[in-house]
């Protein structure tokens, strides 16, 4: 009987040793997964991103979304028609845009001074947001670095009305009378159809809102519908549908460096935000720029399978 006693006593303290040492085995385990846990970023909170929906403007954007999750934060994506949809919200319900240095400031010259302000027309990006920036500043807005990759407003005629009216400028189209293809807010400015009219002289007898190179306006202008439409000088598509640019001879396009806007308070909050998109600012060139936009529009690819082939090209993945 005592023998047994024994017996049961000694399993039990062994029972218990084996126990705390399994214990510690999971102390162990769990420790490493703590630390293990801590090198996953942090939960940064809700980031709202938003922009104009055409196909360059949604790759960029996609470009932000998998950087901005990358490094912790929980991100949403709402492209709209119009600078003017987005910039009634934001900032505010919005927090990070993917910008062009001229179209923001001339936005906001227009929103504060009138929409026949006088618009910005520096050539350089740098000088453009210094011009802008008590603009900026007042509407609560910061722009983070501008990268060296342009996309400028543009007008394209198909290849076959360029040689017979023996037009390769927007000069050219002085006193015609022309049918414009182009984005719903065109009308009236004066890097659109305001320009066009204003300073090229050029009869602008109709506007057709059929979007800022869209299939539409493409299609609108190589069936006859229209003999001017409007893109932008990283189009990617043109001479493969036949389709040509006409030269800004008198340049009423202003710089239109692609830059991150963000919301000012949101990045006091956050000021990583510049840390995550800086980089990819100094990554994007025109040229490359111009490729991946053919990627998507041309080759059919989405914007978001480009944009991670990219970022994890150039390294920021």
């Amino acid at each position: 009987m005592n023998v047994r006693r024994s017996l049961a006593a000694a399993l039990a303290v062994g029972s218990l040793f084996l126990a705390t040492a399994c214990a510690g085995d999971d102390l162990d385990k769990g420790s490493a997964a703590d630390e293990s846990s801590s090198a996953a970023p942090a939960d940064k909170g809700a980031v709202h991103i938003s922009g104009q929906s055409f196909p360059e403007a949604a790759l960029v954007a996609a470009m932000y979304d998998e950087l901005l999750t990358k490094a912790g934060y929980d991100t949403d994506v709402k492209l709209v028609d119009t600078r003017d949809a987005y910039m009634a919200t934001f900032p505010g319900s919005i927090d990070v845009v993917p910008e062009y240095v001229g179209g923001i400031v001339n936005f906001l010259n227009s929103k504060a001074n009138g929409a026949n302000a006088e618009p910005f027309t520096a050539g350089d990006g740098a000088e453009l947001a210094q011009q802008g920036k008590t603009l900026l500043d007042d509407a609560g807005i910061t722009l983070l670095d501008q990268s060296a990759a342009t996309d400028t407003n543009a007008f394209f005629v198909t290849k076959d009305y360029s040689q017979s009216e023996g037009v390769t400028t927007l000069s050219d189209l002085k006193g015609k009378k022309i049918v414009l293809a182009a984005a719903p807010d065109c009308e009236g400015r004066l890097d659109c159809a305001g320009g066009l009219t204003d300073t090229y002289g050029i009869d602008i007898t109709k506007i057709l809102p059929l979007g800022y190179a869209s299939d539409q306006t493409y299609q609108s202008v190589i069936k006859g519908e229209s003999q001017l439409g409007e893109t932008s000088t990283t189009d990617g598509t043109l001479d493969s549908q036949g389709l040509v640019v006409l030269q800004d001879d008198q340049q009423i396009q202003p710089a239109q460096n692609l830059v991150p806007a963000v919301s000012s308070s949101f990045l006091t909050e956050h000021p990583d935000v510049a840390d995550v998109l800086n980089p990819l600012m100094a990554a994007l060139t025109t040229e490359k720029l111009t490729e991946l936009n053919g990627k998507v529009a041309v080759d059919r690819e989405t914007p978001e399978a480009v944009a991670h082939a990219f970022l994890q090209e150039a390294g920021l993945l």
